[in-house]
């Protein structure tokens, strides 16, 4: 069986990123493909480049968007984040929550108190008598990583 030829290191480097273009295909200006300084591949750049058309060469919104394979509500999220924050604006940003956003220190403190008094309990028996106490649903492996973390110096 054949292997897949390795991939390139920049493309490698922007999917690490999450800065690759999922849709490189899209981009339809031609110096995407005929300049190497300019890749399809990097989304970063894309989005600043259709940004730049637009406020320096006048460049119809539609039309950007349409060269460079965005919507319109795409253009102005990318055009008010990149007033907001500048280029880092454009990176994208992580989903999801992120912090452990159900277990408060008040829930924390129920897990202590109820190992403290019978270290045996099972996580998923410390997870029901949350779910009990406070109306929330957490995992038993959730609660195993924040407790570890929180012995962590």
């Amino acid at each position: 069986m054949a292997k897949d030829p390795p991939e390139h290191p920049k493309r490698h480097a922007l999917r690490q990123r999450r800065t690759l273009n999922p849709h490189p295909e899209k981009v339809r200006d031609p110096l995407f493909h005929q300049d190497p300084f300019f890749d399809p591949d990097d989304l970063v750049q894309v989005m600043y480049e259709m940004l730049r058309r637009v406020q320096r060469e006048a460049q119809p919104i539609t039309d950007a968007c349409a060269t460079f394979g965005f919507s319109r509500p795409s253009f102005y999220q990318a055009q008010a984040a990149f007033t907001r924050e500048g280029l880092p604006g454009l990176l994208p940003k992580r989903r999801g929550p992120h912090a452990a956003h159900k277990l408060s220190e008040e829930v924390l403190a129920f897990v202590d108190q109820h190992l403290a008094e019978d270290p045996t309990l099972a996580w998923s028996a410390i997870a029901q008598r949350i779910a009990q106490r406070f109306a929330i649903t957490v995992h038993p492996r959730t609660l195993q990583r924040a407790r570890a973390k929180k012995k962590r110096p």
